[in-house]
């Protein structure tokens, strides 16, 4: 049973004995005491750590005040320094019958490092009632038994010391008996009972007495016990030993079942009386537990282990009766010899694990407690740590060690240490132990990342997609968790002042580098990029490296003729070759360049089309144009020259370049042949107008041959008889009538109708004359001229309205190409338009823009690009000579389409010489001009018959 909070002077000593405690406190020493009641309830206060240990309240979160000790009996508040009780003291438990109960423990400090020892006793609370180990004893007294013998009783048990422990033995009133207290040679006391006058069994042969054992608290508690007395027939001699006390040494490593020693008693009455039995009589339950005792022969043998550590001695009360309950006593003292037989205990009592790797020397790392239950040698332990793990052992105090540091840690190198600590003491032999103390080893950010490569050289191809990876990079960071977490960033490049992120960017996770945009070799060839990494530790850690990424070039770019200067259309201005030039001779130098580099922009020259193959050679890697042989007689003046430059890609592009080449002596020369060349015009207007104009003539044409052959139906009723060049094999859909000669009548002219040689048709088509169109009027022609339609035939024919014939535009001597091709400072636009004249209307013929001296000129001319045998034309309409035909008059040039000839076609009177056929062809001017001049003097010859003349285009 518990103390209650009750008042007394223990009680008042016990409140008093903390205060008391610190008035002593100097002549302590290094170690502060205590003293507490036991029993004390849990975070009572035991007294203030902060105060006698003279540190300031302010500073105990960072001195982090804690208990070091094996079993929690105390703590500490970490913000007042007080001492609390941290579990249930038992005083009983902790110390038993020792006079004195002392808890000693240590307090432990940081910053700096101290260990302070404090002692706390438990003061003893009378909360244990004495008990008896049997609630009821049996005793036989013989009548003859005299007054004064005494019967020896077991004591009362009392786990309570001091005062509070059994005081005083109480039997209740009677006549016969009394008790006593006796003590032992070891200090114990027992109850005796006293006979005080002879027993009379035939008046009383059974007494029953109540012992009581009182203790000395406050309450005082109490146990009691029933004496039951039977009163027996008398038994003269009690056993005897040959020695009240005995002494026995023994060492604590002798096995179980040892004999230890052999008491005997002896007995002068005979019979039964005389036998004797031996039985342990008030001893402790250890007692009973290490010892066993023979009842017949008194041999004493050890049934457990002995431990000096335990107990240094023993008592052995031994009891010989006989069975008259006669008996004697003997006390046997066993004294324990100590062997070296405990192993020296480590304790560690703190560890400061994860221990930072920058952690200077001297840094403590644990503190140590050793502990042998030996005496003497046997009991003196030395530690020491095995192996050279970097850590030494420092003695603070007795049995005490604090484990610290010996040099620099590295995490990196070793990220745990197994620290073994061995505790041997000095015995023969002597014994150990150890105890493996696992240290961790936290992580500083004390490494900065590493680049696999010392700088990396990156080879991207131009024209890349946006968002393509070009490289990655890569960091390592021996640290652990955020302090070895790598990003990667790019700090610096050459690229100013353009802007960084739209060329390059970096994945700060991957270091996987990006191309913003699609790199152009020809605008930029290489830039330097440095990237860092960069950890996440505190302070972070970083690198650099420097990236080179090199640009490599595509063929993306053709080539571009620099010299001679291209036109909007294509073509270059002429260049004027000496016609006496030599083979070899430097006419000129094609110039191109190519943006791109190496192989793609490596430039060859080659000829595609020229007009004479064999007259010129081009240099293949110069582009120089030489002259492969001398002008010869039949070769033209005018040579184009079309070439083509390519690069060395693949696939290769190319760039071409037109050359007009003229064999001239002087410019004055050229000059002639340049005003000629007509001025380009645009192809889409002017198809637009021809496809207006077409359609207008088609309609009129369409009236025109209905009327026509409307009138022919009527004026002649007879057929033909012949047909000027039209071949027996043709062919015509019309029924029976057929168109007339014309020869018959007053008419003075003859015509005949040809078929064009390119035609594919074998039908006519016939026109519808007005009446005033004169048969003689009428002309040959191709059915792509002016169509019209009459039945299932197309026949071409000209109206009278045609003006008077013109003389032939000389440029019509060249290609269409060569024309297109043609440069002329002295070019004149004409506007064409349609008027009418007077006398009549008036189609002006489609002319182009000429140089020639006639002013009346006007022709017809393929249009720029058109091909010799082009059947495709090109109208422009502009001023004619106004001087009206006359009636019966034809134009004495007449231009087959398909047909590279310009027809001649004169009309003459009937007694005129009949001239003959002038023939025109491309490209020689000079026979032109030569026929121009016997036309004018055949002009006096007459005609054989009447009709027109037709010239034959025998210059294809």
């Amino acid at each position: 049973m518990r103390r209650g909070s009750g008042s007394g002077p223990a009680w008042w000593l016990q409140v008093l004995s903390p205060f008391l405690l610190l008035l002593f406190h100097g002549a302590l020493a290094d170690q502060i005491r205590y003293s507490i009641p036991e029993e004390l309830a849990k975070n009572s206060i035991v007294g203030n750590l902060a105060r006698d240990l003279g540190l300031s309240v302010q500073n105990l979160p960072t001195r982090k005040l804690r208990v070091s000790a094996e079993k929690d009996y105390f703590t500490v508040n970490p913000e007042s320094g007080d001492l609390l009780v941290g579990d249930r003291i038992d005083r009983e438990q902790v110390c038993g019958k020792q006079p004195q109960c002392v808890l000693e423990f240590d307090i432990v400090a940081e910053k700096p490092l101290n260990i302070f020892h404090v002692a706390v006793i438990l003061q003893d609370v009378n909360d244990n009632a004495p008990l008896f180990k049997q609630s009821e004893v049996d005793l036989n007294i013989g009548e003859s038994t005299r007054p004064g013998k005494a019967f020896p009783l077991d004591p009362a048990l009392d786990l309570d010391a001091g005062s509070n422990s059994l005081q005083k033995y109480y039997l209740t009133d009677n006549e016969y008996f009394e008790v006593t207290e006796k003590e032992t040679p070891d200090g114990r006391k027992y109850p005796e009972l006293i006979l005080k006058r002879f027993l009379d069994r035939e008046e009383h042969n059974f007494h029953q007495l109540v012992l009581t054992a009182v203790d000395g608290g406050d309450p005082p508690r109490s146990g009691t016990t029933q004496i039951r007395i039977q009163v027996t027939d008398i038994n003269d001699n009690p056993p005897m030993f040959s020695q009240d006390v005995f002494s026995v040494t023994l060492r604590e490593d002798v096995p179980p079942g040892f004999s230890v020693l052999q008491v005997t008693a002896t007995d002068q009455d005979e019979g039964v009386n005389a036998e004797i039995t031996y039985a342990f009589h008030n001893v402790d339950e250890q007692v009973e537990r290490i010892f066993n005792l023979d009842k017949r022969t008194g041999e004493i043998t050890t049934k457990d282990n002995l431990d000096f550590e335990t107990a240094k001695s023993y008592t052995l009360n031994v009891e010989a009766k006989d069975p008259g309950d006669l008996a004697s006593h003997c006390s046997i003292q066993v004294k324990i010899l100590d062997e070296n037989d405990c192993v020296p205990e480590v304790i560690v009592t703190s560890v400061f694990t994860p221990l930072p790797e920058d952690s200077p020397l001297g840094t403590v790392i644990a503190l140590i407690k050793t502990r042998d239950r030996d005496s003497g040698e046997n009991g003196d332990v030395y530690c020491h740590v095995l192996g050279n793990e970097g850590f030494v052992l420092k003695s603070s105090s007795k049995n005490y060690y604090k484990l610290v540091t010996d040099r620099t840690l590295d995490r990196e190198a070793i990220p745990e240490y197994n620290v073994t600590i061995v505790a041997a003491d000095r015995g023969k032999p002597p014994l150990s132990s150890n105890v493996i103390i696992t240290l961790h080893i936290s992580d500083v950010n004390d490494n900065a990342p590493v680049f696999h490569q010392a700088s990396y050289l990156v080879h991207v191809a131009e024209n890349n997609p946006p968002g393509t990876s070009i490289a990655q990079v890569s960091a390592s960071d021996p640290d652990l968790g955020s302090n070895g977490l790598i990003s990667y960033s790019i700090i610096a490049s050459d690229l100013e002042p353009r802007a960084l992120s739209s060329f390059v960017s970096v994945n700060q996770d991957s270091g996987v580098v990006f191309a913003q945009r699609a790199f152009d070799h020809e605008q930029l060839r290489s830039f330097q990029l440095t990237l860092q990494a960069r950890d996440h530790g505190s302070p972070t850690l970083s690198a650099n490296v420097s990236m080179r990424v090199l640009v490599g070039d595509r063929n993306d770019n053709a080539p571009r003729v620099l010299y001679p200067t291209l036109e909007p259309d294509g073509s270059a201005l002429f260049d004027m070759v000496p016609r006496a030039a030599e083979p070899g001779y430097l006419v000129t130098k094609v110039v191109a360049v190519d943006a791109d580099s190496g192989h793609n922009a490596w430039l060859s020259y080659h000829v595609l089309q020229a007009s004479d193959p064999g007259l010129f050679s081009l240099g293949l890697r110069t582009g120089e144009v030489r002259t492969a042989r001398a002008l010869g007689d039949r070769d033209s003046a005018r040579q184009r020259l079309l070439v083509a430059v390519r690069d060395g890609g693949q696939p290769p592009l190319s760039a071409t370049a037109t050359l007009h080449l003229i064999f001239a002596d002087s410019l004055q020369e050229v000059l002639p042949d340049l005003s000629d060349d007509p001025l380009p015009s645009d192809p889409q207007s002017e198809l637009q107008f021809y496809l207006v104009v077409a359609l207008a003539l088609i309609s009129v044409l369409f009236l025109l041959s209905v009327i026509l052959a409307i009138a022919l139906r009527l004026r002649h009723s007879s057929r033909s008889a012949a047909w000027g060049c039209f071949q027996p094999g043709l062919s015509s859909n019309l029924a029976t009538g057929v168109l007339p000669n014309y020869n018959e009548g007053t008419l003075p002219y003859s015509y005949n109708v040809c078929i064009a040689s390119q035609s594919a048709k074998t039908e006519f088509n016939f026109l519808n004359v007005t009446p005033e169109v004169a048969p003689q009027d009428l002309l040959c022609g191709d059915d792509s001229w002016v169509p019209g339609t009459l039945g299932d035939t197309d026949v071409p024919f000209v109206s009278d309205s045609i003006s008077k014939p013109r003389q032939p535009n000389p440029d019509w001597r060249y290609s269409a190409s060569l024309r297109a091709g043609m440069h002329s400072s002295v070019h004149l636009e004409e506007a064409g338009i349609l008027r009418a004249g007077p006398g009549g209307p008036d189609q002006q013929w489609p002319t182009v823009s000429s140089a020639t001296p006639e002013p009346e000129a006007g022709e017809v001319s393929p249009p720029v690009g058109a091909g010799v045998n082009s059947n495709s034309w090109t109208f422009k309409y502009g001023p004619g000579n106004p001087k009206q035909s006359g009636p019966g008059e034809l134009p004495d040039k007449f231009i087959i389409p398909g047909s590279p000839a310009i027809i001649s076609i004169r009309q003459e009177p009937a007694n005129n010489q009949i001239d003959k056929s002038d023939f025109i062809t491309f490209g020689k001017k000079e026979e032109t001009k030569k026929k121009k001049k016997k036309k004018k003097g055949n002009k006096t010859q007459e005609k054989k018959e009447k009709g027109n003349s037709t010239t034959d285009n025998s210059d294809q």
